[in-house]
């Protein structure tokens, strides 16, 4: 990069996945660093007092520190509007544009976006939730065009335990859901170490891997007028895709 890019990260308190996996991303890009600013999410259900922890204010007064830091966009890198619906990111991305006049986007609106691009129409989902937000998130996926033909869950509520989820079970169940030959797979969580091994099941499977953590990424370097394709070695989804 020719220029100094700053990214603002809103990130998940309990989150210990996507900082370090960013970084790793990013390294040895000059000119390039992500910023990142928390507030609290520990729980992934349907209970009310889990849904509650996305309410709108704690967000933006996250947006409003990384804006102190002169970021050029803001990403809510997480993926609760899998279950709350998608236009819940939307209406949250237009609220941190308006207080911080800073371009913003979401690990889930950069993955719809990804999908639109790339007309897929047969997804696989991998993630670690409770049956319960399994089937809310394949169900907006279908409201969006992209219906889930195959998944893959872990049951797990608690939102540190899922950075505990081991490579192994990670690899088995992408491959699981490959065995179906979907247009795509979403690993959907940005809590799980999936993204380091993206390139490698991708050349295993012959097909594109769409880690969350890495959506992210992606839309937050297009909004600040990077080019995705400085991020080499994590997929094709930086070399081949917008």
């Amino acid at each position: 990069m020719t220029r100094r890019v700053m990214l603002g990260m809103l990130t998940p308190s309990s989150n210990t996945v996507l900082e370090p996996v960013l970084g790793a991303m990013v390294a040895g890009v000059p000119g390039l660093s992500l910023h990142f600013a928390r507030f609290p999410v520990t729980e992934i259900s349907l209970a009310d007092k889990a849904l509650g922890q996305f309410e709108i204010e704690p967000m933006l007064a996250a947006a409003r520190l990384l804006a102190d830091a002169r970021v050029s966009a803001i990403c809510w890198n997480g993926t609760s509007a899998g279950w709350l619906g998608f236009e819940r990111d939307r209406a949250l991305c237009r609220a941190i544009a308006e207080a911080t006049r800073v371009p913003a986007t979401s690990s889930v609106l950069a993955l719809a976006e990804i999908l639109r691009l790339t007309g897929v129409t047969r997804l696989g989902l991998v993630s670690p939730y409770i049956p319960a937000v399994q089937e809310r998130i394949a169900a907006n996926f279908a409201r969006e065009g992209s219906p889930v033909m195959v998944e893959r869950h872990l049951g797990i509520s608690e939102n540190f335990a899922f950075s505990e989820v081991g490579e192994e079970t990670l690899a088995r169940m992408i491959r699981e859901v490959a065995a179906a030959k979907p247009q795509a797979i979403t690993v959907f969580c940005t809590n799980l170490r999936a993204a380091p091994m993206v390139e490698e099941l991708e050349h295993e499977t012959g097909i594109p891997i769409y880690d969350t953590v890495a959506t992210a990424l992606w839309s937050s370097l297009r909004l600040a007028g990077a080019s995705p394709r400085a991020i080499a070695g994590w997929g094709r989804l930086f070399r081949e895709v917008g």
